[in-house]
């Protein structure tokens, strides 16, 4: 209750935040995917129905609201499964990074991501931050899969998040072969392998 004894109305402020600041991370998203080589600050601003102000008050950079923008939606379309069974539990983790990769666009725009993370420190922060937590979701199936016995104890699986993150970059920088369903059962059975003959 109030000093007035009538009752507080809830602050809404934090919601209507979190609202604009995923308005804009959408929004550029929608943009960059739109073929738009030059997205602007002006231009998100202006999809969002925000100030630039606002967006320079969450984000020091356009390139940090771009690389948060495609971390965002990457962390909302890959679910984690628990089969019982580490290697259906890898194909599915690793099927469902790749769908989005099918798209030309979207691996246009991670490796554009990556380049710019080489000149702006605030795009690879962001981009560090995602891949450690790719990483640790990763590590936990492979985790759990050896507290099941299906990896011996002495299975490395830093180095086996390593090399699975490692094939799904190579392939989105080179563009030598695809990210489909056939390669996320692959490269799942392949880590498995891995870990197997790893710990001997």
């Amino acid at each position: 209750m109030s000093e007035e004894g009538r009752p507080r109305r809830p602050h809404t402020g934090r919601r209507r935040n979190d609202a604009a600041r995923q308005a804009v991370l959408d929004v550029t998203l929608d943009l960059m995917r739109s073929g738009n080589a030059d997205v602007t600050i002006d231009a998100i601003a202006r999809a969002a129905g925000v100030g630039r102000q606002t967006i320079y008050r969450w984000w020091p950079s356009k390139g940090a609201v771009a690389a948060e923008a495609l971390a965002s939606h990457a962390r909302a379309t890959v679910p984690v499964s628990d089969t019982g069974s580490l290697t259906a539990d890898l194909t599915a983790f690793l099927a469902a990074s790749f769908v989005s990769l099918r798209d030309d666009r979207t691996r246009s725009l991670l490796r554009r991501m990556m380049a710019a993370a080489q000149a702006d420190e605030h795009v690879a922060a962001t981009l560090a931050d995602f891949t450690a937590a790719r990483r640790a979701t990763l590590r936990e199936l492979l985790s759990r899969g050896q507290a099941r016995g299906e990896l011996p104890g002495g299975a490395d699986l830093e180095m086996l998040t390593d090399m699975a993150y490692g094939v799904l970059w190579y392939r989105v920088l080179v563009g030598h072969a695809p990210l489909d369903d056939q390669a996320a059962k692959s490269l799942a059975t392949c880590l498995v392998a891995a870990g197997a003959a790893g710990a001997r």
